[in-house]
């Protein structure tokens, strides 16, 4: 094992990539600061809309510069036709993944899929993975009875995941006490990022619905989005190389033994 990352368990070092960093920063010199810090320690960096707002697809541009992977985080939610360009324009721009609201339909999820893919064949373009939104992180069952929603939070999710893998969807995002409903109902091929991780140690901020690195791994996400608690901290690398090592405990937890030794 690299010297880079000293004391971490087997496979630690190759399921960083897992590992989503969140970018949620005012401006882009904050931005590239984090990602020249953290670009080998993490799998993607995620641009959401306050980021997007203030450099636009420069942003992007800066993060490949670097080598780095995106995660394109503006959570599309508008009529299928401008959702669907839309998401032409993030595959243009060579995003990994970017995400839309499963609340906003069955047809505008299977035409975003549609016409995505469509235009990555015409153009030689390599197709990002779409993940839909199922239920943000900061609402409990209280936040959906308000909007008209009488189910609970995963009886929600799960109605969502199923409906967003039949429209052709890559996956989703979903918090991590929602992760083994999900792996029941639509399968291991079916990929789950998963916000809401924090260490046990840290605030749960505006979060609801939280689960530590480890934990979430082992309840079977595929990748994790983590900002504040590795933004925030003293030594940003120390803590993603600290939330790693747990990732990868979790992970190993989560197989076999036969399965572990792969």
């Amino acid at each position: 094992m690299s010297g880079r990352w000293p004391l971490l368990p087997p496979r630690a070092d190759a399921i960083r990539h897992r590992l989503v960093f969140a970018l949620d920063v005012e401006t882009l010199a904050d931005a590239e600061r984090l990602v020249a810090l953290l670009r080998d320690a993490v799998g993607v960096f995620k641009v959401g809309k306050q980021l997007f707002l203030h450099a636009g697809p420069e942003v992007v541009r800066m993060v490949h510069r670097y080598g780095g992977e995106v995660f394109l985080d503006l959570k599309f939610h508008d009529i299928p036709n401008t959702v669907a360009r839309a998401g032409v324009e993030a595959a243009r721009l060579g995003v990994r993944f970017f995400d839309l609201h499963a609340s906003g339909s069955f047809e505008m999820m299977e035409r975003t899929h549609a016409e995505v893919s469509r235009a990555c064949r015409r153009e030689g373009l390599r197709r990002p993975r779409i993940l839909a939104v199922t239920v943000l992180t900061s609402l409990g069952r209280s936040d959906l009875r308000r909007v008209g929603v009488a189910d609970g939070v995963e009886s929600q999710v799960v109605r969502l995941a199923r409906l967003a893998r039949r429209a052709g969807m890559d996956g989703v995002v979903a918090s991590p006490l929602e992760i083994a409903p999900i792996r029941r109902a639509c399968g291991r091929g079916f990929l789950i990022v998963t916000p809401g991780v924090r260490p046990a140690s840290a605030a749960p901020d505006d979060q609801k619905r939280v689960m530590t690195a480890g934990e979430a791994m082992r309840a079977g996400a595929d990748y994790l989005v983590v900002g504040r608690p590795i933004r925030e901290a003293p030594d940003p690398l120390a803590t993603v190389r600290e939330m790693v090592a747990d990732m990868a405990r979790g992970f190993l937890a989560a197989r076999t033994p036969a399965e572990a030794r792969r």
